[in-house]
């Protein structure tokens, strides 16, 4: 995962080879620190699910402006959520050799800093919020309760996997009550496949820290079913994505581009249980990486297809 999983009480010396101290960043050059902290590329994991939901809800593009709003949500709640981890998991990412080198660890940014950039996240959330359908406003805060909430769980439990795809899978859902204001059985199916996708492809990237989470007591799927195991759950959960999303196919009517693009996604998540080999980080971070963003962008593709065909 992105960032260790430890059962407080351990004591294990923190990572000094790695984690050199520094002054914190000032000026212009804390622009990319933040960027770095919440390794901001990676929004096109849920972004495209989120403008997705947008377009399958009425199958048809959304007005522009709308679009913006969802942007900006989007980007804030994922911004939000990645500083939250980071501040909670800063003392333990200190004691992984694999995370010692991050932001808050090495000082390249203060604490104070990383508060203020996720107090800014929050306040983007609530004003894009506040220009979308009323019901978003009374909905805002499961999203953001579920962030404060995952951290904490990869200290008590294996399925703190779960939690992190729901978090995340809410994102073609809130894209659909954007546009429609209200809830329907496609935009659920999203979610559940989304949320399906993320914690499988968490649980792959959490092999990464396998070997440092048996010996420090850390919860993850690895740990508690093995490398093996692991990767046959998560197979059993992107299984899952792929029949749920052809279900939402069913659910909002979509037409045949959609699931064109649905197999484009079946194909990268073949190729990325092909790729990830347990004790080989190279070939996990491009199962991980790699893969996971080029599945989302397929998917838009198909969706954006098909609406440009209806």
């Amino acid at each position: 995962m992105g960032s260790p999983r430890c059962r407080p009480g351990h004591n294990i010396a923190p990572v000094t080879s790695h984690s050199r101290v520094v002054r914190p960043a000032s000026g212009l050059a804390i622009v990319p620190a933040l960027l770095g902290l919440v390794r901001f590329p990676h929004t096109v994991f849920a972004l495209p699910f989120a403008f997705a939901g947008a377009l399958m809800a009425t199958n048809a593009v959304p007005p522009w402006p709308t679009l913006g709003w969802i942007l900006l949500a989007m980007v804030g709640a994922r911004s939000l959520a990645m500083a939250l981890n980071r501040l909670v998991d800063r003392r333990l990412d200190s004691l992984n050799p694999r995370t010692a080198g991050r932001h808050l660890p090495t000082g390249r940014l203060s604490t104070g800093q990383v508060r203020i950039f996720a107090a800014a996240s929050l306040a983007a959330l609530l004003g894009a919020v506040s220009q979308l359908p009323e019901i978003t406003w009374w909905l805002w805060p499961v999203p953001v309760a579920l962030f404060v909430v995952y951290p904490y769980t990869k200290r008590v439990t294996w399925a703190c996997h779960v939690v992190l795809g729901v978090s995340i899978g809410i994102a073609p859902l809130g894209g659909w009550i954007a546009v429609t204001g209200e809830f329907a059985l496609a935009p659920v199916l999203l979610a559940v496949a989304v949320a399906l996708w993320i914690a499988g492809f968490d649980i792959i990237y959490a092999l990464l820290d396998a070997a440092h989470d048996r010996e420090a007591g850390i919860h993850s799927v690895p740990v508690r079913f093995g490398e093996v195991g692991a990767l046959r759950i998560a197979g059993a959960l992107h299984a899952g994505t792929i029949v749920m999303l052809a279900l939402a196919g069913v659910a909002a009517l979509v037409t045949w581009p959609y699931y064109a693009g649905l197999a484009g996604c079946a194909l990268v998540l073949v190729w990325e249980h092909a790729t990830a080999r347990p004790g080989d980080d190279a070939r996990i971070q491009a199962a991980f990486g790699t893969a996971n963003g080029v599945l989302s962008l397929v998917f838009l593709a198909g969706v954006i297809t098909g609406v440009g065909l209806a």
